[in-house]
């Protein structure tokens, strides 16, 4: 393109804009301003380099063309990311159906966000909160999982996950199923197992002595 065509294309869109001022259905329209400005920026550009236009030695548009790529990428890796999402939800809830999510499911970062989606989904298995709280406590994952998980999951599953640490280090052993009450009371008051799970540790921390007693 010219620099007359250009400044022809320009005269064109004022005139358009001039025709479409009176429509009520054009108000709102920006499209007849936008396209008028760009118009005149690529006149204002002809004019002063001369020569013809390329849109490849556009620095605006090959910024706006730029800017379309870096949007288009994110939303595919969005997309992406929500397929797997879907997947592993896929995957836990099966293991939930099934009795099967134990200590065999070894939890994986983003767990806690796969547990988000089965509760939009409605497709939520409270099971999955008792293997959240094992995984938070240690026995399911390694510690990148529990440190990008701690601060998504509902406070009950932190609260059970906080008294099963504590029970823990007691050393007492526990048979499968022996500490359903530890979800039980989480459930229930989740601020009341925090208070219980620290004053566990507390008093784990202490060197042993002589019982004096105290009062409830």
């Amino acid at each position: 393109m010219t620099a007359a065509e250009a400044a022809a294309a320009l005269e064109d869109a004022r005139l358009q804009q001039h025709i479409d001022r009176d429509r009520e259905d054009l108000a709102d329209d920006e499209r007849g301003p936008a396209e008028v400005a760009e118009w005149e920026r690529i006149a204002h550009l002809l004019a002063s380099t001369g020569g013809t236009y390329d849109p490849k030695a556009d620095a605006v548009v090959q910024d706006e063309l730029a800017t379309d790529r870096r949007v288009a990428e994110a939303e595919q890796q969005r997309l992406q990311q929500q397929r797997q999402l879907a997947v592993r939800a896929d995957e836990l809830a099966a293991f939930a159906r099934a009795g099967r999510l134990d200590r065999t499911v070894v939890s994986q970062p983003g767990d806690e966000a796969a547990r988000d989606f089965l509760v939009h989904r409605g497709d939520y298995h409270p099971v999955v909160d008792g293997w959240l709280a094992q995984a938070l406590a240690g026995h399911y994952a390694d510690p990148a999982a529990r440190t990008a998980a701690v601060g998504s999951l509902p406070a009950p599953v932190r609260a059970h996950a906080a008294l099963l640490t504590a029970l823990a280090r007691t050393g007492a052993p526990a048979a499968d199923g022996e500490l359903k009450f530890a979800g039980r009371l989480a459930r229930a008051d989740p601020e009341a197992t925090d208070a219980l799970a620290a004053w566990l540790n507390n008093a784990l921390a202490m060197p042993a002595g002589p019982v004096t007693g105290g009062t409830a």
